[in-house]
């Protein structure tokens, strides 16, 4: 079974990520960290048990990782009209415990597993060839963390909680059946609507939000 492991605002600088993140909570999120391997860095936000929120954008003081960067940042124009068209909580990754097992005949989905930081790695992530998003974004990014855990000790927590997210498709029915055949535990509910778009419902300490 995968897990839900976190939600990803994909932004085109970070400073746009954090300001839209607190205009929808109210809530500040602070710096992660800097991803060397993979040219990007982040903001991270608790949402409660193991499940956090995660801001990334390419960084612009990094050198290029030598391959495909994860979340579709190395398509800058895409993120930026994906971005001014309002969908910026545009992904989502889910944990497994066996990597090669869920990618046998789904590479095609997901992409192939990389081991990372590439020096010293100590977890595994599927990247598509190209760095895009699984299934146009509908479908989640695998994390397999190789038996320990991601510490929240190092993730801010502002007492923001995860009610509830939803994913509008056109093909609603196809996605559904897809993400039934990986076995979720917490996956999006799942709706039409007439483009791919996220919303996430977080309890907040000023009440209920909405991150879209």
């Amino acid at each position: 079974m995968l897990k839900l492991d976190h939600l990803t605002v994909i932004a085109p600088t970070l400073a746009e990520g954090r300001d839209h993140v607190r205009a929808c909570l109210d809530i500040d999120v602070p710096f992660g960290q800097r991803h060397a391997y993979m040219g990007t860095y982040n903001h991270l936000l608790q949402l409660g048990g193991s499940v956090y929120l995660e801001i990334v954008a390419l960084d612009p003081d990094a050198g290029h990782p030598g391959r495909a960067r994860w979340f579709g940042l190395d398509d800058q124009k895409r993120v930026r009209r994906e971005w001014d068209a309002g969908c910026r909580l545009r992904g989502w990754v889910a944990g497994t415990d066996d990597m090669d097992g869920l990618l046998k005949d789904r590479e095609n989905v997901f992409g192939r597993k990389v081991s990372l930081p590439i020096n010293d790695p100590s977890f595994h992530f599927a990247i598509p060839d190209d760095g895009s998003l699984p299934f146009g974004g509908a479908a989640p990014s695998i994390i397999d963390r190789r038996g320990t855990p991601r510490s929240m000790a190092a993730i801010a927590d502002r007492g923001a909680r995860l009610r509830e997210f939803s994913l509008e498709h056109p093909d609603a029915a196809l996605i559904v059946a897809l993400l039934q055949d990986l076995v979720i535990d917490r996956p999006p509910i799942v709706i039409w609507g007439a483009e791919l778009r996220y919303r996430a419902q977080i309890e907040t300490p000023g009440g209920l939000r909405e991150l879209f």
